[in-house]
């Protein structure tokens, strides 16, 4: 039987991986350590678009600088969201019997100004947070907020003119697409490895929360212990996700990981950093996949999409005129494939954001104006 284990991206062993070829780095690119934008939110210094195949120096030097390595120290065990304790205990290093516990991540820097984006579950528990820079500068951190239904957490350590990661539209990453994991597995800071996105919308049912958000990206880049909270990028060293989990019957790497979609931590660290806690807004709805039973039972022809299988009374659903049945197959025109992919698009609403729903309704479709609730 499989476990699912918290692990995370791997990162950074001097910056290549794979196949050498054309070379992107180009002398008049700016250093994004030297230069503090205005926005602290704002991007670093802007990329070239040249996505040449086999060549990653560029996208492990720009996204090394940015990825950190955590140590967390607690005088008891942590109360894990994962859904399986002891492999939790294992896979993060942290002793099983009393005394105090330790354990490894990594983690993303999202702001200039000292704060970083982890796994709840690397910081879980911690009573103390120590995090090394990728130039070997050691700093005491803070736990500025969590979420654990996407199993996020913004730390914070107090330094300025920090490297930071321009973040990639998750929506666009394809299917194929190459990416690298950055982070520090096993202890061994700064590695970087390759692979491909193998699936989006991938729910594992890894977190033991009934509102988890789980849409994970999938790709068979090697991470092991050490890697959750790390940095999944793209060829240009645009951050597309959070590396979270490995599939694995051992506990190391077998050859598929899972990120958390980076529209989805943009959004959570912005509600961290700004009101202490996610803002989630709620559908209303208990929702599952389409597939070709459902199809058969509800007479239609297609097999893709969330189906509605009942609403919460007073909700949001309830209040649009969703029903019982729907299947709803866009939102705010974006194709809606799985009800994974659902949960990930309401979780990057807030209370009273509106969402224009495309139903299936018995075979027709109808576009239905929904405002989330608290």
């Amino acid at each position: 039987m499989k476990n699912w284990v918290s692990t995370i991206a791997a990162g950074c062993i001097g910056g290549v991986l794979v196949l050498t070829a054309n070379h992107f780095l180009s002398s008049n690119r700016p250093d994004s350590v030297a230069q503090t934008p205005a926005n602290p939110y704002a991007h670093a210094a802007g990329y070239t678009g040249n996505k040449v195949p086999f060549d990653f120096t560029d996208a492990a030097a720009r996204s090394c600088p940015s990825v950190v390595h955590i140590r967390s120290k607690s005088g008891n065990a942590p109360t894990s969201q994962m859904g399986n304790d002891d492999m939790f205990e294992y896979f993060f290093g942290r002793q099983p019997n009393g005394g105090a516990r330790e354990g490894i991540g990594s983690g993303v820097i999202v702001r200039t100004d000292g704060y970083i984006v982890t796994n709840n579950h690397v910081v879980e528990g911690a009573t103390e947070l120590e995090v090394t820079l990728f130039d070997k500068r050691k700093f005491k951190a803070t736990l500025v907020g969590t979420d654990p239904t996407t199993d996020l957490a913004v730390i914070k350590i107090e330094q300025d003119k920090l490297p930071i990661l321009d973040i990639a539209n998750s929506d666009d990453a394809k299917v194929g697409e190459w990416v690298l994991a950055v982070g520090n597995p096993l202890n061994l800071s700064s590695t970087v490895t390759a692979g491909i996105i193998s699936a989006k919308g991938r729910n594992i049912h890894l977190l033991d929360k009934k509102t988890a958000i789980e849409s994970f990206i999938q790709s068979d880049a090697a991470v092991n212990p050490g890697n959750s909270g790390g940095a999944l990028v793209d060829v240009d060293g645009k951050l597309v996700g959070i590396n979270v989990a490995i599939a694995s019957e051992t506990g190391y790497f077998a050859g598929y990981s899972f990120a958390i979609p980076s529209n989805l931590v943009k959004k959570i660290v912005e509600d961290v950093i700004e009101y202490g806690a996610p803002q989630r807004g709620f559908l209303g709805v208990n929702i599952a996949d389409m597939d070709g039973d459902i199809a058969k039972e509800a007479g239609v022809s297609i097999t893709k999409g969330a189906y509605i299988d009942g609403t919460i009374a007073g909700g949001a659903a309830e209040a649009a005129g969703l029903r019982k049945g729907d299947i709803i197959v866009a939102a705010n025109g974006k194709p809606i494939d799985s009800a994974a992919e659902l949960q990930e698009i309401i979780g990057r609403g807030r209370p009273d954001d509106s969402f224009t729903f495309t139903v299936n309704r018995k075979g027709k479709k109808q576009d239905l104006s929904v405002k989330l609730k608290r």
